[in-house]
């Protein structure tokens, strides 16, 4: 059942809701009420109803009322869960800075709707690969369950600052941060 959601009714329960700070998802357990005719795209986008969503804020709103449960997305409010649709991760990754050098170096990702997170033990960062042509597909953990795809150019960044080490009992080349290793492809298939 596809639920004809009003998006401005959705923000007026946020807003109400998380007058200070991000909004309290976790807590938040309300029954479930349909699907709402919403897709987030694999390069990021929202769509309601077919259409993009171009307005910036709502795209925000909509991201801090995500929620990921048993393997599925929903828009969570005190009142509603809606069901929505995701193709990939439901977050980008756009950029990255790195803040200290060895064992205390942080890489900081930054998303396409605002989001900041350290990759470390929190927010780890995996690399899959497509099991016919072998491409990469990098995430990284932005909040409650919800991954960030790694976007092509900020990969490649990281893949020039990768380096090959033990783990797992083979050598692997991949990236750290936060205190941890994080292996990307074996060091063997580099070769």
């Amino acid at each position: 059942m596809i639920v004809k959601a009003d998006a401005n009714s959705l923000m007026d329960q946020v807003k109400s809701a998380s007058k200070k700070g991000p909004p309290p998802v976790h807590l938040w357990n309300p029954a479930y009420c349909g699907e709402m005719d919403m897709r987030i795209a694999r390069d990021g986008t929202w769509f309601h109803e077919g259409t993009p969503i171009g307005r910036a804020p709502l795209v925000k709103l909509f991201a801090g009322i995500l929620k990921l449960e048993e393997g599925r997305y929903y828009l969570v409010t005190p009142v509603e869960k809606l069901g929505i649709q995701v193709e990939d991760a439901p977050f980008v990754a756009v950029d990255f800075s790195v803040s200290g050098e060895g064992d205390s170096q942080e890489i900081i990702f930054t998303t396409n709707v605002g989001d900041e997170a350290v990759a470390g033990a929190e927010h780890p960062i995996r690399v899959t690969r497509d099991a016919e042509t072998g491409e990469p597909s990098p995430y990284v953990m932005i909040r409650r369950g919800l991954e960030a795809r790694i976007d092509r150019k900020s990969f490649y960044r990281l893949v020039d600052m990768g380096e090959t080490a033990p783990h797992e009992g083979a050598d692997w080349f991949g990236v750290r941060s936060g205190g941890l290793f994080f292996p990307m492809i074996p060091a063997a298939e580099l070769a």
